[in-house]
């Protein structure tokens, strides 16, 4: 979890605004770093988190949330944590037996055109639990990433029609959270990729834009950061942008105006 980030969108553990989709976007850099701090955040909030990983596999994951002051290992045998591994589930969705159907059922089929399984493994993990069972507050659904979907040959609808049906089972129904990562392929040909980024943007409270620098590479400033605020949330109104460059160090990062880089003052 960075601090420096919670203090720009106003955030802080202890107070977990329900019902938000959160869209993590970038441009020509990596993103992960935003979607590693929202795993860290809601794991220190308390929140039972269902973490669909198609990207990196949990040790990665685990490694670097060690460094943010949480340990994904302990927060999966405690429950709080329910991860699919991408990697390794797309591997065991071929050799399970017929009749079965696992959360990536998609890459069985000739065409996929139904992300339903996947959909259920994350209602299935966050139903609330019954009585003898640790009580966790919001239940939170994150996603690395979308993108990962239209590579596997699912369209931009079926995955625009995935996280409606999340939306409305884990932020209506059950007043929790979402945070999503996708990539902005920048090819103005790639119609998928494109449709499936405006979607998104038109159903998130909150778009967290990552770019690289159009100078280029600097040792100094990595790259900077596009806040926009879609639904009222104080101190910002509707429709409020504001633009951050950043650096990240090990164990955090470091955000400031656009031009007042410590390095350049």
């Amino acid at each position: 979890m960075f601090p420096e980030l919670n203090n720009l969108l106003n955030a802080s553990p202890d107070r977990v605004e329900p019902g938000k989709l959160t869209l993590l976007c970038d441009a020509k850099t990596d993103g992960s770093f935003l979607l590693h701090h929202f795993l860290s955040f809601y794991l220190k909030a308390d929140c039972k988190v269902c973490f669909v990983a198609l990207i990196q596999s949990f040790s990665h994951y685990n490694t670097v949330g060690q460094k943010l002051g949480v340990s994904l290992t302990t927060a999966r045998e405690r429950g709080q944590l329910v991860f699919l591994e991408g990697l390794r589930s797309a591997v065991d969705t071929f050799f399970r037996a017929e009749g079965e159907a696992p959360p990536l059922q998609f890459l069985r089929e000739a065409k996929a055109g139904s992300l339903r399984p996947l959909y259920e493994f994350v209602r299935d993990a966050l139903k609330p639990v019954g009585q003898g069972e640790a009580a966790w507050r919001r239940p939170v659904l994150l996603v690395d990433d979308l993108s990962v979907l239209l590579s596997l040959g699912v369209g931009a609808v079926a995955v625009l029609d995935f996280i409606h049906y999340c939306r409305a089972c884990v932020c209506c129904r059950l007043q929790g959270n979402i945070v999503a990562l996708v990539h902005a392929s920048g090819d103005a040909e790639d119609e998928e990729s494109d449709l499936l980024l405006n979607g998104l943007s038109h159903q998130s409270q909150l778009v967290l834009r990552a770019e690289g620098l159009a100078t280029g590479f600097c040792r100094d400033v990595h790259g900077q950061l596009r806040v926009l605020w879609r639904t009222p949330s104080p101190p910002a109104p509707r429709g409020r942008s504001l633009t951050f460059q950043y650096k990240i160090q090990d164990k955090s990062v470091s955000f400031f105006a656009k031009g007042m880089s410590p390095a350049v003052l």
